[in-house]
């Protein structure tokens, strides 16, 4: 039975029940929309219920991870929500056959109801899109959420402008024509985003922040792992737990230091000076040198050195009678080769990486000598803890060389002091 049919029964029906003409037509469209919307309800139960499941069932039954996405993010959900409109813009004129305004008038809202529920399937048709991608190692290194975000907001502000051209009878374009001469204003609104837009392309092409990353950036507060890159802000955890929210363009207009090259290269620096009293260094003597022999690390060292010194002295007929003449060793030069000896041995320093320890240039705090090296362990709390082991040793060890580290003069220095006179 066609339609017109459908509807001409109908009539005659409310005819024979001696209903007027206008009347019969009025319940004879009524009862055709409820009949329509009965099957949209009908479909959108069928999509929602067996269709639905039976798709969840053969998605979550495969092993291509990516199509778990889809559920997770309801994009299936989404799409079920198009039926019942579909349903309505194409029966709805049909049931409303000569009424042009309710017409008009189903079709415009089964339009807005198709663009938002479509603009909300494309939204989790994205968002599941993220998903996969976050499972790939490339998300560690390279963040989309910011051109992601931009684009949704674009997406939703196309559906906002299709969906007001629709109420008012007008073609979209003519909106997108009206919206150039409020472009300073849209500017204006959207700077961060943006400003955000641009930042956020600079940082992954150029790969300057990813997420886990450890930066500082004094001048926010900030010193601690990223947790989340926004198309307008970058999350900082700090140390104490405490957050720290970045502008995105700031990361690009100022400057702030990426850890990630010591986390990648497998080694943390250790870089600290120990001062020494300079009045406490002096050349060896036998007695000292003796003494110094014996601690294992520079036995070698100590031989080695005597040998040298002799046969140069020797050559250049020095005269030893006074310790200006030829070249002798100091207790400081000797702390300096157990330290580096030391270092060379210890399993956690990295030696392959810089290594050093120098003099640096003398202060009125002493003598800095300087050690440069690379701890292998790069978890704070482990360096930390070989940082304070190897310098607990250095400082233990000082005396062993009739050296002193310098200090500043205390309440308890100037008692003493006042004691002895």
């Amino acid at each position: 039975m066609g339609k017109q049919q459908m509807l001409n029964l109908l009539r005659s029906q409310f005819l024979e029940w001696g209903l007027g003409k206008d009347l019969g037509e009025d319940l004879a469209a009524l009862v055709a929309l409820a009949v329509v919307a009965f099957v949209a309800l009908l479909a959108h139960l069928l999509a929602r219920g067996p269709l639905l499941r039976g798709f969840d069932a053969i998605i979550r039954r495969t092993d291509i991870p990516w199509d778990d996405a889809l559920i997770e993010c309801r994009v299936l959900h989404r799409l079920a929500h198009l039926v019942p409109g579909l349903v309505f813009y194409h029966l709805g004129p049909m049931a409303l056959e000569g009424h042009p305004v309710s017409v008009k008038i189903i079709q415009t809202a089964a339009h807005v109801y198709l663009v938002l529920s479509g603009l909300l399937a494309v939204e989790a048709l994205i968002s599941a899109g993220v998903r996969i991608y976050n499972s790939t190692r490339t998300s560690h290194e390279v963040s989309i959420k910011g051109p992601v975000q931009f684009l949704k907001i674009i997406l939703f502000l196309l559906g906002s402008i299709i969906v007001v051209a629709t109420l008012i009878g007008q073609s979209p374009l003519y909106l997108l024509g009206g919206l150039t001469a409020m472009t300073a204003v849209l500017l204006l609104v959207f700077r961060d985003s943006i400003l955000g837009l641009v930042a956020g392309i600079q940082i992954s092409v150029n790969r300057m922040v990813a997420y886990g990353d450890w930066i500082e950036m004094p001048q926010y507060g900030a010193d601690g792992d990223v947790i989340d890159i926004t198309l307008t802000t970058v999350k900082v955890q700090n140390w104490d737990k405490t957050i720290t929210t970045i502008p995105t363009y700031a990361l690009i207009g100022e400057s702030f230091k990426n850890w990630r090259g010591m986390q990648e290269s497998g080694g943390r620096r250790i870089k600290r000076a120990i001062y020494l009293d300079v009045s406490t260094i002096k050349f060896c003597d036998e007695e000292m040198l003796t003494r110094f022999a014996k601690i294992q690390y520079i036995t070698a060292h100590i031989e080695r050195k005597k040998q040298e010194l002799a046969e140069y002295n020797k050559l250049n007929q020095v005269d030893l009678s006074h310790l200006v003449n030829g070249r002798r060793m100091t207790n400081i030069g000797t702390f300096r080769a157990y330290v580096q000896a030391y270092l060379k041995n210890h399993p956690q320093i990295n030696q392959e990486m810089t290594f050093l320890v120098r003099q640096l240039a003398p202060t009125s705090k002493g003598l800095p000598l300087e050690i440069y090296v690379f701890c292998q362990d790069i978890v704070w709390a482990n360096y930390e803890a070989i940082q304070a082991d190897i310098f607990d040793h250095i400082f233990a060890i000082v005396p062993a060389f009739d050296l002193r580290v310098f200090q500043e003069p205390t309440g308890t220095d100037f008692q003493a002091l006042g004691e002895s006179q």
